[in-house]
């Protein structure tokens, strides 16, 4: 893996961000439910190749994050190229790190462009989690098996009315477990967010943080409150439609989707107190008040080198300036940003109290609040990442300060994106020189990429 330079002086092969965009984010079920990720990518694709005024010739490849893979669509990556403009010459892959999936398109695309491979790259993310199949468990799939294969009514019926045969004891049981032994089928976004390794979903490994890092319920549903309050008052303010695409309906297109379907404007702690702990219902502090909500959406951006930049006449957002991954215990998955962290300052030659701004993804209220302690931590920073002391403080006052995921949403293979887009956009806005993207990862491992500005 290349290494970045230390140095802030400008180079030829520094990989800047040209722009960055993304539809509004819709919480599953809503808006955009019957849209597919391909429409939903491409919008935001188009839309941010219409702002920049972009040759598609000049693009040498396009890769975009997606974890739930549709199966019209596997490669997601070059039905959205295509759709968008993008010339059939031009490659497009799709790649898969979970909750990373953008991130990861982008640091991809660090590499090629800092390698001198290519220049013009378009990386970003897509999600429609509404979308995700239903898995059928193996006694129905065996049962469909024999179906197909049935001659004549004789053997069809018996099979037809084992499939129909609903035992309630089941479903239930299905609903409040996701035993994986259940009659009925399981949703896959159920199955997709629990740890094969361990055994346990997001859900569980966060109240995992939330015990051992002493988190209460109250602070927790406090974050989530202000995660709240800042996504409103960026909308009402007007910093959100700078990183937000209208997003038209299909399929008769009647409608337009222009602000996120997830952010609560009169969110109070009254009525989150009244949520039920949703992962352990006896002891637990975790809520769907208090977690980000699973959700629809896409991000875009436009990555350049400096010297392609400058002759097309670009001003850029920001410099890449390195980039990092790290694993960890797949059921304290949520303290990731903690261990990759310090693998992007080291590459970027810089510490904690370089950076100015962090956009650190909210995938629970514990989790974030957990980073935030162990990152502040000495025994932590010695004992787990090798560290002569703490990794440096995650100041709350710098952390999000437009709202998170518990607001916006976590379109899963999309998010990465996000936050480097509204991270970007942020620094500019506020003069920041460093910036901190970083984001937990399902089965135990962190992303972070550090970007520099160019104001």
């Amino acid at each position: 893996m290349a290494q970045t330079q230390s140095s802030s002086a400008k180079s030829s092969r520094d990989v800047v961000i040209v722009e960055g965009l993304r539809t509004p984010f819709a919480k599953s079920g809503t808006k955009l439910a019957k849209t597919h990720p391909a429409e939903i990518g491409k919008v935001a694709l188009k839309e941010l190749i219409a702002r920049t005024n972009l040759n598609v010739q000049e693009v040498d490849e396009v890769i975009i994050g997606n974890t739930g893979n549709p199966a019209d669509a596997v490669n997601i990556s070059r039905v959205v190229a295509l759709t968008a403009g993008i010339p059939q010459k031009t490659s497009a892959y799709t790649v898969h790190r979970n909750c990373a999936s953008a991130l990861e398109s982008i640091s991809q695309g660090f590499e090629k462009i800092r390698s001198g491979t290519m220049d013009t790259i378009l990386a970003g993310g897509t999600e429609n989690m509404s979308q995700l199949p239903v898995l059928l468990p193996q006694k129905f799939q065996d049962l469909f098996g024999k179906l197909f294969a049935a001659k004549g009514p004789s053997q069809a019926l018996p099979l037809l009315y084992q499939l129909f045969k609903a035992d309630l004891k089941q479903i239930k049981a299905l609903l409040t477990s996701n035993q994986k032994d259940a009659y009925f089928p399981v949703i896959s976004v159920m199955q997709g967010l629990t740890d094969p390794f361990v055994g346990i979903n997001m859900g569980q490994t966060a109240e995992i943080l939330a015990k051992e890092w002493g988190l209460s319920r109250r602070a927790q549903d406090e974050f989530a409150l202000r995660s709240h309050q800042l996504a409103a008052k960026a909308w009402k303010e007007g910093r959100m439609k700078d990183e937000v695409v209208p997003l038209p309906l299909g399929p008769d297109y009647k409608e337009t989707l222009m602000e996120d379907i997830g952010p609560r404007e009169n969110q109070t702690m009254e009525a989150l107190g009244k949520l039920k702990p949703f992962f352990d219902k006896k002891t637990g502090s975790i809520t769907p008040g208090n977690a980000c909500p699973i959700t629809d959406g896409a991000a875009m951006l436009l990555l350049m080198s400096r010297e392609k930049a400058e002759s097309l006449g670009y001003k850029p957002l920001a410099r890449i300036r390195s980039y990092g991954f790290a694993g960890l215990e797949p059921e304290r998955m949520g303290l990731g940003p903690v261990y990759s962290t310090p693998v992007a300052l080291k590459r970027a030659g810089l510490s904690m109290k370089d950076i100015g701004l962090i956009e650190l993804n909210e995938a629970f209220a514990a989790q974030v609040m957990a980073c935030q302690s162990a990152a502040n931590s000495d025994k932590f920073g010695q004992e787990k990442l090798g560290l002569p002391g703490k990794l440096g403080e995650m100041r709350t006052e710098i952390l999000n300060v437009n709202g998170g995921a518990i607001a916006f949403g976590h379109p899963v293979g999309a998010t990465g994106t996000r936050i480097v887009t509204t991270l970007a956009k942020e620094m500019k806005r506020r003069s920041v020189q460093f910036g901190l993207a970083t984001l937990c990862i399902g089965g135990g491992q962190g992303g972070a990429m550090i970007l520099e500005s160019e104001a």
